[in-house]
């Protein structure tokens, strides 16, 4: 009988201790994709904010005065799109920041950078 009791009060415990774990994990988190792309290092950010997503691009440690197309896409479409010109450190300015709604069902987020001359590298983010 006193098994019994603890195992159960044990299993009660546990059950209580996953929802306080479920409760208490933010409803806002960040999802981040990295890669790397003609020896250039890449980002996407993807938070959710105010019934939708803030988005951003980073990339560093590309070859100075090299220069890259860039473009964010929401669900295959264009969000944001530039090409730039590394500076002497190797990094882009990107101010690639933009704001998107949300959609019905998934919502997919596509970063490309394409070197000139070179092949296009890209990381996905799909939240639902």
């Amino acid at each position: 009988m006193n098994k019994t009791l603890i195992a159960g009060a044990a299993l009660a415990a546990t059950a209580a201790a996953g929802t306080t774990v479920l409760v208490a994990a933010p409803a806002s988190a960040d999802v981040e994709r990295r890669g790397t792309c003609a020896g250039a290092t890449f980002e996407l950010n993807v938070d959710r904010e105010r019934g939708g997503f803030e988005v951003d691009a980073d990339i560093d440690r590309a070859r100075a005065g090299s220069e890259w197309r860039v473009a964010i896409r929401h669900d295959g479409k264009v969000a944001t799109s530039r090409v730039l010109t590394a500076d002497d450190e190797g990094e882009l300015d990107l101010d690639l920041d933009t704001f998107r709604r949300n959609t019905a069902g998934s919502d997919t987020f596509t970063l490309s950078v394409t070197p000139t001359g070179g092949s296009t590298c890209s990381v996905k983010v799909t939240l639902r």
